[in-house]
């Protein structure tokens, strides 16, 4: 038989679970972050307004990806290799 972690999709179940534990973790992590901000007398106000542009900033973010995807698809090459060529550090 083969292996549990082993699926044809290539996502194993295990790898799956661990996505979503680092997301729990994020969110706490996030929720410490606004209580701590809140407490430093941040109003819910000013957070709205950078919690906007933040999702703003991803949703960018995630078009860059794609389209980087998209482009890397068609030359044969992986994403990171178009990296230096657009400016972009590993970390954007």
């Amino acid at each position: 038989s083969s292996p549990k972690s082993f699926q044809p999709n290539g996502t194993s179940e295990e790898a799956l679970r661990c996505e979503i534990e680092e997301l729990k973790q994020k969110d706490l992590a996030l929720d410490r972050e606004i209580a701590q901000l809140l407490s430093e007398g941040y109003s819910l106000e000013e957070l709205d307004k950078h919690i906007s542009l933040l999702h703003e900033y991803n949703e960018i973010k995630d078009a860059g990806q794609m389209l980087l995807g998209k482009l890397a698809v068609i030359r044969g090459v992986t994403t990171k290799q178009l990296y230096p060529e657009y400016d972009l550090e590993l970390s954007d």
